[in-house]
Parts: structure tokens; sequence; C-alpha cells
């Protein structure tokens, strides 16, 4: 379950306005993915492959307590704000100097949390118990907080019994509309579930959508159905999960919906990063949408209509399937369906991407994607589910002789085609996104714990900072005073780095 703050025009007329955001980023940062878009693309330019070399580490900022921080840093006005589990900091973006400290009082719970949102005078974040907060952005006193779903009830951030979409007021955090990921009884899509109970289908919509304001629509990704690798109580497709929703911004009402993975027994949720771009595809003007899925596929919809237009492996590895039929629908090996003995199925659990972010270049047409080329054994049960008790109809264990590896895949936006790829040497455990700037430099993290630069057109390493910490987050980059900075979340620290700057004398 996802909470789902609104930025619209009926916000009062504050210093961050919606328009503000729209033309984001520059020298700001935002929104999570820095633009409405998700593209992740900077208009910054000081960096470039010709100087990448000199960049240099200009601070570091711990938050105490902080063991695998997530967060993708917001940016405005000279302050970055960071998130943590019911906490949120602001610090001096040009020296990482704390400004001031905000804990949730009786919070409960520890679930991850990945960023936060501003607008106005404003700052919000999720609490793990699902209260939305709104602080003061320069003082970071508190002026609303107000609970969403219910804690006791087994709901968590990021994790749902019942997953939904749901626009908060940013004044009052008053609830103006709520979607169902899962339909209740006699709704649409409620036969897809046989009979299985609503309330305890999953289908969360743990990450961040996209917006179009020209269309009003948002785009919010699902995850997958509950029980994750036993379905034989939940017969059907499972809408709406593992899909991604067309909604209208003002009532939420669905518009349209793709579902990538029909009756999904892997758990692949859609919880990658939607993006949405304008293009000429197969001769005319298109709006579309593009995604790099958990399964293995990279799709191209429609974004007006949901229109199903093509879809590639970006893996190698990936046996699911013989294919997808002309609507996209997957072609299930049936001997792929996880089994008591267990079963080995391409992509592993962890997926082809996850959620950490992709990046769309448009001055190259490349999308830049985080892979993981792994496969797993997977093994379900039949076993009676428990809600809220973390029963996941058995689960998955890796393969220690075919270790997982990760690269940084450049793909053709318009195709799915492989252009260039990085891989990554080191472990098989981080899961670290990607930002690209006009500049032509593209950032991530990769799996040995470092910051690297790459060039945005051929993928060659121009350089690299190990931090000594493992990577779950994705790098922003923004301007001060005239400097270009490039910042990453690290466990416990958060890292930014800039130009080497010669001293004066």
């Amino acid at each position: 379950m996802k909470l789902l703050l609104l930025l619209l025009p009926l916000a009062c007329a504050a210093q961050v306005t919606p328009a503000a955001i729209g033309n984001s980023p520059n020298a700001d940062w935002l929104t999570y993915n820095g633009d409405y878009a998700s593209t992740r693309h900077s208009s910054l330019h000081q960096i470039t492959p010709a100087n990448a070399k000199d960049l240099v580490a200009k601070w570091v900022y711990r938050l105490d307590g902080a063991k695998r921080l997530q967060v993708s840093p917001i940016v405005y006005d000279g302050l970055m704000y960071i998130s943590n589990t019911n906490e949120m900091v602001a610090l001096d973006a040009r020296n990482g100097r704390q400004i001031w400290h905000y804990r949730a009082k009786g919070a409960e719970g520890a679930r991850v949390n990945r960023g936060l949102a501003i607008l106005g005078d404003k700052v919000y974040f999720a609490t793990a118990d699902c209260h939305l907060i709104a602080l003061n952005r320069r003082t970071g006193g508190p002026i609303f907080d107000v609970p969403y779903s219910s804690f006791a009830a087994g709901y968590t951030t990021s994790i749902g019994q019942r997953g939904f979409v749901a626009s908060l007021h940013p004044d009052t955090g008053k609830e103006t509309w709520r979607f169902w990921t899962v339909p209740g009884k006699g709704e649409p899509g409620s036969d897809t579930w046989g009979n299985f109970p609503a309330e305890m289908g999953g289908a969360p919509t743990w990450t961040t959508g996209s917006y179009d304001p020209a269309l009003n629509t948002i785009y919010w990704p699902t995850g997958n159905p509950w029980p994750d690798f036993y379905g034989g109580r939940r017969p059907g497709d499972n809408l709406y999960s593992d899909c991604v929703l067309a909604l209208d911004a003002d009532t939420g009402k669905l518009k349209w919906h793709f579902q990538f993975t029909p009756h999904d027994v892997w758990d692949w949720d859609a919880n990658e990063s939607l993006v949405l771009l304008d293009s000429t595809y197969r001769g005319k003007p298109r709006k579309l949408l593009v995604q790099a899925n958990r399964n293995g596929f990279y799709y191209i919809l429609d974004r007006v209509t949901g229109e199903f237009l093509h879809a590639q492996p970006f893996v190698s590895k990936l046996d699911w399937t013989t294919g997808l039929d002309d609507k996209g629908r997957p072609k299930v090996v049936p001997e792929k369906i996880p089994t008591p003995a267990g079963t080995k199925v391409c992509p592993s659990v962890r997926g082809a991407s996850n959620w950490m972010s992709p990046a769309y270049n448009p001055a190259t047409g490349l999308f830049y994607v985080v892979t993981l080329e792994q496969c797993d054994i997977i093994v379900a049960s039949a076993k009676e589910p428990v809600p809220a008790s973390g029963f996941r109809g058995t689960g998955n264990e890796g393969i220690p002789t075919e270790p997982g590896k990760f690269y940084l895949r450049a793909l053709d936006v318009l195709t799915g085609n492989k252009k260039w790829e990085y891989p990554m040497p080191g472990p098989g455990v981080m899961w670290a996104g990607t930002v690209s700037t006009a500049g032509g430099v593209i950032f991530s993290g990769d799996d040995d714990g470092n910051l690297v630069a790459l060039d945005a057109k051929t993928g060659k390493d121009l350089w690299h900072f190990s931090m000594g910490r493992s990577l779950f987050a994705s790098p922003v980059t923004y301007m001060i005073e005239g400097k270009q900075y490039v910042s990453i979340a690290a466990e416990s620290d958060i890292f930014t780095f800039g130009l080497f700057t010669p001293p004066t004398h």
C-alpha cells in the first residue's frame, strides 16, 4: 500500500509550486524520480565525460541509527531533505550541516522509508505505521499528523493486506479518493480471484507512480498477489496485481490497466518505475509508457489507451515463458510453476529488475536500468495462509553454483534492444538506481559499494569512488552557487560529490 500525495494546482500558492515541480529537475530535485514522468534526467551539464575524472567527495553526513538508507533526497533552495524510518532531516546541501531533525513520537514499526515529498512550504513523509506527517520545510515544525490506514489491521508503509492508492489533500492530509487494487466482492475484476477474500489479496502499491498533467492521469504500479508462491486458492488473473493502473487524478477512477504477469506465483511485482515519454513510434506520434519489468521483459504501452505495443526480454536468463501474445499476455511454461519439490526459474525472485530507479536520456534515446542475471529455486506450499504472519506460500533459495551478476544496461527506448552494458563485479547484493544528466554522464551505484560515472553514449567507465557501503538507493544531482553535486545514500550515510575546485590564494 502506497501513499499518493497529489500535487495539483488546487494547492495554495506557495514557494514550491506544481509548476516548479513540473520543471524539475534543474538546480533543484523536487520529486523522488526528479520529474513527474520519472525519467530521472537532469538538465545539468557541468559534469561531463571530459571532466568526470575530477570528481571528489565534498561531504558525508551520517544519520545515527540508520542501517540501510534507501532514500532519494529532495533538494530545494539550498536545503536537502532526507528520510529514514519514522524520521526526517534537513541538511545544508552545500556542506551537509544538519539544519533540523524530526522524529515521529510514538510511531510503531520499522519499515523502510524510501523518500518524501515537498509542496509549498511543507515537506511530507509517511511513518511505518501509516501516518502522513507534514512539516514546515524551514524549521521542521509539525503541521499535521494524519493516519491513512490501520497498523493494527496489518498495514505498514510499503506493505498492505489489500493494496490501495489514496489521494490526500496537501493542506490537511484529508483523503479525497481511494482506489483499491484488489476489487471487492461484485466489483469489476473480483471474478479473477475465485473466492479468495479481497482483504488478503495483496497487490501493494509500495513504490512511486508517475503523472501526466496534460492527460490528468496518474500511473501507478502494483505488487504481486498474496500468498506469493502458491496460487491454488486464488484462481484467475488476480486483478489488479502486477499491473500499471491509469487513474484520473481528480477522482481516482480507473481509466485503464495493463497486467504484466497474470496469476503471479513468482513474486514478480510490477513496482518498477513507469517512465513516460512522447515520441514518434512506428511512424506516428505516440504518448508512451515504458517499464523494465521484474519478470524480465521491457514493455512499451500507449499511455493514453493502455494498448500493448511491444515487449522484449532485457535479460538472457528467462525461461518461465515462451514469449508474449499480441496483447502482451505471457505464454507460461507449465513446468516453471513452483511446486513443493522446488522449481528452478529464471529470473530469480529478486527479478530482472526491481524498485531501484532507471533513467531515460532523450538526447541519447537510451533507457538505463540496473539488471540482475540470476535464477532461483522456488518452493510452493498449499499450507493454509495466515494474514499478517509473513507467510509467503513457502519461499525461494539461491543456487550456490550460479551466483547472480548485476549489469547496468542501456536499452534503445523504442525497441528494448541492448546498446551497451556495464558489468558489475561484487557479491550480488546491491540495488542502486541511476540518474542521467544533460552533460552526458550516467551515475549509478555498483555492487562493490562504488558510486560510478559512465559515458551515457558508450558506457565507458569514467570515474568511481568507493564508499565502503552496500548501496540500496538512487543518486540525485543538483546545483548550488553554480556548482553541480551528486548525492547518494549508502547504508547510514549520505555521500555528496562535486568537481575538484583548486584553492584560491
